[in-house]
């Protein structure tokens, strides 16, 4: 590829890792091609992106918008006072960066940047990660010059000609995880002579899966497994406390783990929501899979995407509102049924999708000339 002069690239949006995560591995894959490119990311204030972006060694503006209320009242007045200012902020950001192109990620942060970027005559690119496309990237994709997507079938909420199927970045590779399950245990203080079942319960808490595995403590607790469980921030002081008190030595609370390869590396199973994101993750782990999909999200496409997987024996998919009553059993059952998680191992590593990260950097490029 021809790259005559560095680029300048904008990359906008997160709110939850699902978000974060993949713009890092664009960001990350714009810098392999080409290491040179300047790279600023626009965030919401007081969100997860502030921390983790420039944890990453990337520069990022925050930007005060927020989300709508779902029901009437009349702090949504102020939520639109905070998009007025965000727009405002973003075009003045815009303006002094000087971005060849914008790329939007999904969350807050993506609606205010892209907008006026399109409005300004500068390229954008959508990355929509999931099956169903959201309100705003809909709106936002009349003016979008690209939309890459990770499933077929999306022409049903974009113009036909502008999508691209490339696939959801991921964080790393994960092909090597087997050379690191030994320093992992070590890490998450687990011992060899018994299985991990790793549960993640997102970024800021899956207060399902949280809420089950506390209600079922006693089950974790004599149970022949060591459970790796990650909690999200909200959950972690009432859950350490949980496990403190109840004695278990079989039980490794994190309210957030930075290293997820060590964490993957560690497991035998993972329980899951079923983000498109994590989804994305998981088939390239190649781990067995249980996914619990959020029922509060739009369309509830979280089940569709696990369906994706389920319908070709490549997880098992236990419904939100059965997780109390099974989950903990069903995770047990798993870990004893070698031949059942031989073929969920087996059929979601056929899934993954490859260096989306590298083709998402590509197209971005590509756009930088127009």
């Amino acid at each position: 590829m021809n790259l005559q002069k560095h680029k300048r690239i904008i990359i906008s949006g997160g709110g939850t890792g699902g978000h974060i995560f993949p713009a890092i591995s664009i960001a990350n894959a714009l810098r392999k091609i080409d290491p040179e490119t300047e790279i600023l990311f626009v965030g919401a204030e007081g969100r997860m992106e502030m921390e983790k972006i420039p944890a990453a060694g990337y520069k990022i503006v925050g930007l005060p918008v927020a989300g709508l209320y779902r029901s009437l009242t009349l702090k949504n007045f102020s939520v639109l006072l905070k998009l007025l200012k965000s727009l405002k902020k973003a075009k003045k950001v815009i303006k002094e960066f000087g971005p060849d192109v914008v790329v939007g990620v999904g969350g807050y942060a993506s609606g205010p940047a892209l907008r006026q970027a399109g409005r300004m005559g500068i390229p954008t690119l959508i990355q929509e990660q999931n099956s169903y496309a959201g309100v705003t990237n809909k709106l936002l994709s009349k003016r979008a010059s690209a939309i890459c997507v990770a499933y077929d079938g999306m022409e049903k909420y974009f113009p036909k000609e502008k999508i691209i199927k490339t696939g959801n970045p991921v964080r790393q590779n994960f092909d090597d995880l087997d050379s690191l399950k030994e320093e992992a245990l070590l890490i998450f203080n687990l011992k060899k002579e018994f299985p991990v079942i790793l549960v993640l319960g997102g970024s800021l808490g899956a207060g399902t899966i949280n809420n089950t595995l506390s209600e079922n403590i006693n089950k974790l607790k004599v149970s022949d497994c060591q459970w790796l469980w990650q909690t999200g921030k909200y959950y972690f002081e009432n859950v350490k406390a949980l496990v403190s008190l109840s004695f278990s030595e079989n039980i490794s609370v994190h309210g957030f783990i930075n290293r997820m390869e060590y964490a993957y590396a560690a497991a035998d199973i993972i329980v899951s929501r079923a983000g498109a994101g994590t989804i994305s993750e998981l088939c390239q782990v190649g781990k067995p899979v249980i996914l619990i999909p959020s029922p509060n999200v739009a369309e509830d496409h979280q089940t569709r995407n696990a369906e994706a997987l389920s319908g070709r024996d490549a997880a098992m998919l236990i419904a939100d509102n059965l997780a109390g009553k099974i989950l903990v059993d069903e995770a047990i059952k798993l870990i004893s049924d070698q031949s059942r998680r031989d073929m969920f191992s087996e059929n979601i590593l056929k899934m993954a999708d490859r260096d989306a990260d590298i083709r998402i950097a590509e197209e971005g490029i590509k756009l930088t000339g127009k």
